[in-house]
């Protein structure tokens, strides 16, 4: 018997101060049986951070030629694909053919081997690259609640998060714009 997701519900009062968008947003989120925790949330501070119409999460690790969250157009193109991990060239390369606009967001220990290994090929395409501190994303990590209110807050290179039961900062670095 297949293991099920765990479901999440998150109620996230946004303001994304770099974009100039204000929102509250009411996620429910399905954490894949082998997601650990840290992905879930990168998952939810890239979703925060490229919040706007249109935008869903995906299956995911469920339906492999999926990004992890992305934005369609009225007439169903895609408009936005971001990845969460270290994704390979190949799934990159396919990704920007299929979208203009692609995202990935690195999260954890591996992530400075993976950009070391990939940066060069990464180059040539039309993909922006960013990592958040892994200690960071453990620390919001252990704020998750299966039902949550945050308060997220993006602000030159920071998301500022605030839960009912503490709070974190996560910057993140540009690797490639």
């Amino acid at each position: 018997m297949a293991l099920k997701p765990t479901i999440y519900k998150i109620k996230i009062s946004l303001s994304n101060i770099d974009e100039n968008h204000y929102d509250s947003l009411n996620l429910t989120i399905a954490q894949h049986p082998s997601e650990s925790l840290e992905r879930m949330m990168a998952r939810v501070l890239a979703f925060s951070m490229n919040a706007r119409e249109n935008l869903s999460f995906t299956k995911g690790l469920s339906v492999v030629e999926e990004p992890d969250i992305w934005a369609r157009t009225l007439d169903d193109r895609l408009s936005l694909w971001i990845d969460i991990g270290e994704p390979g060239f190949d799934r990159i390369k396919k990704a920007t053919r299929l979208s203009p606009d692609v995202k990935v967001y690195s999260f954890n220990l591996k992530s400075n081997s993976w950009w070391d290994r990939e940066q060069v090929k990464f180059a040539d395409l039309n993909v922006s690259v960013f990592q958040f501190k892994w200690k960071n994303i453990q620390d919001l990590a252990e704020l998750v609640k299966r039902t949550m209110d945050l308060s997220i807050t993006v602000s030159d290179g920071i998301v500022y998060v605030a839960a009912g039961n503490g709070e974190c900062e996560i910057p993140w670095v540009a690797l490639q714009s």
